[in-house]
C-alpha cells in the first residue's frame, strides 16, 4: 500500500493523517478462525493496557511505562504469524509484543506492579519484559541497542540451522541512531534470518520524525542503502500487517536474508504516561483516533458476515480475563529482599564474587 504524504504543521514531510479506510484486504486469503483470533488479540492488548493505565492512576504501578494504545495491530499481526520458537526483540514499549507471543496476562500485570509473581519476579518492571520460554528475548530501554543483539540471535539460528527467525521491533526515532545502520548492514552482509519492523508512530518522543529526518520514510527510504527492498504497510490494519509478516518470515526462513518493513501507525496517548501529548495538533489526533485499528477491524469483520453479537461476546470474555489477571497480580506477594541478589551472576547470586 502506498502511504500518502501530507504536510505537518510543525514540519515539511510527515505523513500525519491516516488514509481513507482501506478495504483492499477485505477478501484476503485469511480464514474466519484466523481473523477472529486476530480480533481477540487486539482486544486483549487494548483492554490490558487500559487496565495498566488504571492501575497506574491508582498508584499500583510504580514508575512510568509506555503504552501501545492505537498501535496494537502491529504486534498482533506479527505475533500470529510467528513460530513458537521464533525470537522477538522489543523496545520499552513492549507490553503488546510480549502478550502477542502468548505470555499470560497475570504475570505481565504483576510485573508492572512489582510483585513476586510477576514475569521477572517484580525486578524488571514495565520496560524490561522478557520471557525466554515464549521467545521474547527482552524489551530494551536504550534506543537502538537491541537491533545488534537481535542480529546475534539471528546469527545463532543461522549457524544452528534451526529455521528460527528473529523479529526486531523499534520506533521511528531509532532510525537516526547509529546502531540501526550498523545492524542493517551486518544483517545484509551475513544474510541473517531477521525481520526489522519500524513502528512509525510519527514522533520521536516529543519531536515529529519528519522535522529532523531527510527522507519521508525514515526506515523504508533507507533500506535500499543496505540492499533491502523498501516496504511500508498500514500499521493500523491487522490483516495487512499479518499478511506482510507471513511473507517476510517465510523469506527469512527460506534463507533469503533480512528484510525491513515500516508500519505506519499512531499512539493514542503521549510518549509515556507522564506525557499528556499536547504538542500534537488536535486535527491530527482526532483523525488518527477515528482510524482506530479495532474499529477498522470490527467494520471489516461485519462486512464479512461476522455477527456483532459474536464480537461483543469476545469483548466480554477478554474483559473477564483481564479482571481475573488483575486479581491474581494484585494478590501477589511483595518480593523478598533476598531476591535482590538473585539473577545477578551466573550462579544466581553475588556472594561468590565477594
Amino acid at each position: 500500500m502506498s502511504w500518502p504524504l501530507q504536510t505537518h504543521p510543525y514540519g515539511e514531510h510527515a505523513p500525519v493523517l491516516p488514509p481513507m479506510e482501506n478495504r483492499d484486504f477485505d477478501h484476503a486469503a485469511l480464514d474466519r478462525s484466523t481473523r477472529l483470533g486476530l480480533y481477540r488479540r487486539l482486544q486483549e492488548l487494548r483492554q490490558l493496557e487500559k487496565r495498566a493505565y488504571d492501575l497506574f492512576m491508582r498508584n499500583l504501578v510504580k514508575g512510568t511505562s509506555h503504552l501501545s494504545l492505537g498501535m496494537e495491530a502491529i504486534s498482533a499481526g506479527f505475533g500470529a504469524a510467528m513460530r513458537p520458537d521464533d525470537y522477538t526483540f522489543a523496545t520499552y514499549r513492549g507490553h503488546a509484543h510480549t502478550l502477542s507471543r502468548g505470555v499470560p496476562m497475570a504475570p505481565v500485570l504483576a510485573e508492572l506492579m512489582g510483585r513476586a509473581n510477576g514475569l521477572l519476579g517484580g525486578k524488571g518492571g514495565s520496560m524490561h519484559l522478557t520471557s525466554v520460554e515464549h521467545g521474547v528475548l527482552g524489551s530494551y530501554a536504550i534506543i537502538g541497542a537491541h537491533l545488534v543483539i537481535a542480529n546475534g540471535a539471528a546469527l545463532s539460528a543461522q549457524l544452528r540451522g534451526s529455521g528460527q527467525v528473529t523479529v526486531c521491533f523499534f520506533g521511528d526515532g531509532t532510525t537516526n541512531i547509529g546502531a540501526f545502520h550498523e545492524a542493517l548492514n551486518f544483517a545484509a552482509v551475513y544474510s541473517l534470518p531477521v525481520v526489522f519492523v519500524c513502528e512509525n508512530n510519527h514522533y520521536m518522543e516529543y519531536t515529529p520524525i519528519g522535522d529532523i529526518t531527510a527522507v519521508p520514510r525514515p526506515a523504508a527510504d533507507r533500506a535500499a542503502a543496505y540492499g533491502l527492498a523498501s516496504r511500508t504497510v498500514d500499521g493500523n490494519d491487522v490483516d495487512a500487517v499479518h499478511l506482510a509478516a507471513q511473507e517476510l518470515l517465510a523469506q527469512a526462513r527460506a534463507g533469503e536474508g533480512p528484510s525491513l518493513i515500516e508500519a505506519v501507525t499512531y499512539r493514542h496517548g503521549g510518549h509515556s504516561r507522564a506525557d499528556p501529548g499536547k504538542y500534537r495538533p488536535d486535527k491530527e489526533v482526532r483523525a488518527w483516533l477515528d482510524y482506530d485499528p479495532i474499529t477498522l477491524y470490527r467494520g471489516r469483520l461485519g462486512r464479512l458476515g461476522v455477527p456483532a453479537a459474536e464480537l461483543d461476546a469476545i469483548d466480554r470474555e477478554v474483559a473477564a480475563a483481564v479482571d481475573e489477571a488483575t486479581e491474581i497480580a494484585r494478590n501477589g506477594a511483595e518480593p523478598d529482599i533476598a531476591s535482590a541478589l538473585t539473577d545477578v551472576w551466573a550462579d544466581g547470586g553475588s556472594s561468590w564474587r565477594n
